[in-house]
């Protein structure tokens, strides 16, 4: 017991040595007084397996070489508990997962990851303490007909920048880790464009394991509310793009968690998106999502994946003991439902969609209301920081009508045949085989019958992410084209088609297009000498009227674009019968009916 004593202190010690660096003042609103029968979880002092935030009084959460030797002495001493490493980190740390199983083959998994956000982190804490009652506590039965794959930590190189400082609207633990990774890239908006190690490991054990059910866990920003744990799933409502697993979700994950969490003391929600943090009256936002985000990515691949918010201002603590208990719910149905996930999953793989929906606008009308949502009261102030009324929480719980605010399809694009990657886009390709979307190389160059996008009016956004995302205008040109022998097709019908759709299409808001990933097409055209281009666009004004006329017209009503020598060389170049193939041009070009 010496020795286990000195253990637990070297845990302290070695948690809180961050910690203990100058903190921020405490401002946080008051708590709301809480106490559940998930109280029970926790071991008392002294326990032989007691984990380390347990040790610490929930005021600390353990670094990862701590994390990591816990879990190796879990492993040593249970058979059900496996260990290994998925990938590596930018930095080179392991990637750990941990398998709890009895074995046998073809058993579902339920996938369970904890700190893509490592501010956000109590899925890890939560995670250790079900591993530990599974293994040692007696509830090895929830392993009978599924096996649970957790991964503690998933950006370990931004968990190891723990400080007070970071996530400073997060209520505990003391000290926390980074959003970013280690090049400061938020792995919850990777999902499509894969530039980190980690979401590329992410990707491949989740094509490798394909669960019956994927939790993300999260902790929110937002407003202050009484609801401790909430949790959400791509499109909640009409809007997921794939309807058999969202049924399953809202019908029964749903309703299941929140039994098990109101049984446990908690008071559970479906995530409130909040339009306005400093108006929450004005009410909540449901919507669909692109593939960037975990739940976007599980709805397109056709995975029923959760996300799970737990309230930053509640005590950490509370918000583990809450995840602990949802994630026992969610092994507990995904054992009992087994049967009505794989046909889910079986349907959504099924379809072919036509179209893909690619903007949304906010609906003029509420589509539902939460009746008696149950907020807290605020107040404000002048504060002298920002010159403007902030909000002061006051703790005093309140109920009010919340309406939610659901989306109207403002664009959707009609699927292609098939888009046609050409063989210099090494990147894409990788991706797309990353990602496990089908296609094939073409052996021979043949003339094909193509859609070609080209791009006006680009805009770049601020860099975000380690990308320039970029919005443009688009127009389609129909023509036959000579396409390379090496040139990659891939079927929109395939399994993964919606996911290709998203991926390939230059309207989608996630398109390797909007991402930035094609800089090439922001190029001018190879330019050549003003005595030579002059007189060929002399000679085509000329020979042609009506582009006499439309210029003409152009240079009276835009005098800027009259006195701009350049301009008018690349208007009337754009005219010419060989055109750029680069510069202004999707590199993609989408095979429509016939070919």
């Amino acid at each position: 017991m010496l020795k286990f004593a000195a253990f637990t202190a070297s845990i302290a010690i070695a948690t809180t040595a961050s910690a203990t660096a100058l903190a921020p003042p405490a401002v946080l609103p008051p708590t709301l007084a809480w106490s559940g029968a998930s109280e029970k979880l926790i071991v008392p002092a002294g326990d032989p397996w007691i984990t380390p935030a347990e040790a610490a009084g929930f005021r600390t959460t353990p670094r990862y070489d701590v994390v990591r030797a816990w879990l190796d002495r879990l492993a040593r001493a249970s058979p059900l508990i496996h260990v290994e490493s998925f990938g590596k980190t930018g930095e080179g740390r392991d990637l750990l997962m941990v398998r709890a199983s009895k074995g046998g083959s073809g058993k579902p998994v339920v996938l369970v990851q904890a700190g893509i956000h490592s501010g956000e982190i109590d899925g890890k804490d939560a995670g250790l303490m079900l591993l530990r009652d599974i293994a040692m506590r007696g509830k090895d039965s929830l392993l009978n007909k599924v096996d649970l794959v957790f991964v503690p930590i998933l950006n370990i190189d931004g968990h190891e920048r723990s400080s007070p400082w970071n996530f400073l609207h997060v209520r505990g633990p003391e000290a926390k880790g980074t959003e970013g990774n280690a090049r400061n890239i938020n792995l919850n908006r990777d999902y499509a464009k894969l530039d980190t190690p980690e979401i590329r490991a992410m990707v491949g054990l989740l094509r490798k394991l394909d669960p019956a059910l994927y939790i993300d866990c999260h902790v929110s920003g937002g407003f202050d509310m009484q609801y401790d744990v909430t949790y959400t799933y791509a499109g909640w409502g009409k809007y997921a793009r794939h309807r058999a697993t969202a049924l399953w979700l809202e019908q029964r994950f749903g309703p299941t968690v929140k039994a098990a969490l109101t049984h446990a003391g908690h008071e559970p929600i479906i995530y409130p998106s909040p339009i306005d943090t400093r108006d929450p009256a004005k009410g909540i936002r449901y919507s669909p999502e692109g593939p960037r985000y975990s739940t976007g990515y599980g709805d397109f691949i056709g995975v029923p994946t959760v996300l799970v918010e737990n309230h930053m201002l509640k005590p950490y603590r509370q918000r583990v003991l809450g995840t602990y208990v949802l994630l026992e719910a969610a092994l507990k149905l995904a054992a009992q439902d087994a049967g009505r996930i794989a046909e889910a999953k079986a349907i959504d793989r099924a379809e072919r969609p036509a179209q893909l929906l690619t903007r949304w606008a906010p609906a003029k009308e509420p589509i539902g209301w939460v009746d008696k949502f149950k907020g807290v009261a605020f107040e404000t102030y002048k504060s002298p920081a920002t010159g403007r009324m902030e909000q002061r929480w006051t703790g005093r719980r309140i109920t009010f009508p919340m309406p939610i605010i659901g989306q109207d399809a403002t664009e959707t694009v009609s699927l292609p045949k098939a888009w046609l990657v050409p063989a210099a886009q090494t990147e894409v390709i990788e991706k797309l085989r990353l990602h496990g979307i089908g296609f094939e190389t073409l052996s021979t160059e043949r003339t094909l019958r193509v859609d070609t996008v080209r791009l006006h009016d680009v805009k770049l956004a601020a860099a975000h992410d380690g990308r320039i995302p970029l919005t443009a205008r688009f127009t389609h040109e129909q023509g036959e084209a000579l396409i390379s022998a090496g040139t990659v097709r891939v079927w929109s019908d395939q399994p993964l088609g919606l996911l290709a759709a998203a991926l390939l299409e230059p309207e989608s808001q996630d398109s390797f297009l909007a991402w930035g990933l094609f800089p090439e097409v922001l190029s001018g055209p190879a330019d050549t000498e003003d005595f030579v281009i002059a007189p060929i666009l002399d000679a085509l004004l000329a020979s042609d009227a009506q582009l006499r006329t439309d210029f003409a017209r152009k240079l009276t009503s835009d005098s800027k674009f009259s006195g701009d020598t350049k301009a008018r060389l690349r208007w009337l170049s754009d005219q010419l019968p060989h055109r750029d193939s680069f510069s202004g041009v999707y590199p993609i070009k989408r095979v429509v009916a016939g070919n």
